[in-house]
């Protein structure tokens, strides 16, 4: 069995509750790659166990803070907890898609599942979560009560690079015919939401589950307003603004396989003949929309991440200012905004000082009057701050 020794700054960061420990911040790692091992103090005092990787800047992941050693029953309760967390906000019906498992703020560090009705994607993002892949899906399984149809393997994220993880998809089980259709229950005086997903071409596992809730509280501005929804995806911001009575809706983006997945997301909801879309690259195609000019009573804009390390966070903080300059300068007098970053490098405090920035530039006092973050089923851990990284700002101009 390995080991692993905390430096005095590690060991204060670990008691600060950060679950991540850095590789600066240890004396000493003996340790297979993903290979579970007890983390002591500089005395030599046991903190707990954690994950460790053995090429990775983030050294440990930490399972437990208490010294007896993880047992199969720690995993089984923490994917009962997890599973009850989503049965509890009614996001388990059979043809429902949520976020089964996020990560370390469900106790399952680097792993990320989501269930798309009777299919479940795994998102393995550090040699932990590779190692116990297989034994946390078989818990999974256990605490939903039935066997998984479907199960993909998509561990394709960037993030591997940094553990010397090579991307993978794969189906494990049940290999399907795509794209499938999933639905989002009737709720908040909108009706029932049918899309389509892509498990093993579409963005992330497939889609953006974490806006589903945000995208119901945009939708509330929308009645009989032109709508504008840049960096569209697939198109559900705009589909709800139109299934809630928006007059007309412009989708933008630079995919055409996510607009044609939009147009059609919009047929299948009854929506088609208000929804138009365009393939541009939004950031240039909203500044030329002020010149001419166009308004619209509500402008959603939902970009990619602008900083994936902290050393982009200059750059990042200079593109949200303008990006929200040109949309709040594309509303009608008091018209709504709803502004996103998925950037967790970001904070919120950063965030909204581009908005206020941008404001400034335009000359349109803006009122912060709602701020979300990921939907209920992305919880996050409070002593990690990694894992809050959606903000969606609602604002008044």
């Amino acid at each position: 069995m390995g080991r692993a020794v905390l430096t005095g700054r590690g060991r204060k960061r670990h008691l600060g509750g950060h679950p991540w420990i850095y590789a600066d911040d240890l004396s000493a790692l003996e340790a297979e790659p993903g290979e579970l091992v007890p983390a002591h103090a500089p005395d030599g005092s046991l903190l707990g166990w954690a994950l460790a990787s053995t090429t990775s800047r983030i050294a440990l992941r930490f399972v437990t803070r208490t010294p007896e050693a993880p047992t199969p029953e720690l995993w089984r309760a923490r994917a009962r907890a997890a599973v009850a967390h989503r049965r509890a906000l009614g996001l388990l019906g059979a043809r429902d898609a949520c976020r089964l498992v996020h990560g370390d703020a469900d106790g399952f560090p680097g792993l990320v599942v989501d269930r798309y009705g009777d299919a479940l994607v795994l998102q393995s993002g550090c040699q932990g979560s590779d190692r116990y892949l297989r034994e946390w899906l078989g818990v999974l399984e256990e605490a939903l009560g039935s066997p998984v149809a479907r199960v993909l393997d998509r561990s394709d994220s960037s993030t591997r690079a940094h553990e010397e993880l090579a991307p993978r998809v794969a189906w494990l089980r049940g290999e399907t015919a795509e794209p499938i259709e999933v639905e989002e229950p009737a709720a908040d005086g909108l009706p029932l939401l049918r899309y389509e997903v892509s498990l093993t071409e579409g963005h992330k596992t497939g889609h953006y589950l974490d806006q589903r809730t945000n995208r119901a509280a945009a939708a509330r501005f929308a009645r009989d307003v032109d709508v504008l929804d840049a960096f569209s995806y697939d198109g559900l911001f705009g589909v709800r603004a139109a299934q809630a009575g928006a007059r007309s809706v412009l989708c933008l983006d630079q995919s055409e396989e996510a607009l044609a997945r939009a147009r059609r997301n919009a047929e299948r909801n009854g929506v088609g003949a208000r929804i138009v879309t365009e393939k541009v690259n939004a950031m240039h195609d909203l500044r030329a929309r002020v010149e001419r000019p166009e308004r619209y009573g509500l402008v959603i804009v939902d970009p990619p991440a602008f900083a994936r390390s902290r050393r982009e966070i200059e750059g990042a903080l200079r593109g949200y200012r303008e990006l929200n300059k040109r949309a709040l300068a594309l509303l009608v007098a008091d018209g709504v905004l709803v502004s996103a970053s998925c950037s967790y490098n970001v904070g919120r405090g950063e965030f909204l000082d581009t908005l206020g920035a941008a404001s400034l530039e335009v000359g349109r006092p803006a009122r912060l009057f709602r701020f979300e973050g990921a939907a209920a089923d992305h919880p996050v851990l409070v002593t990690l701050p990694e894992s809050e990284y959606l903000k969606c700002a609602f604002v008044r101009a």
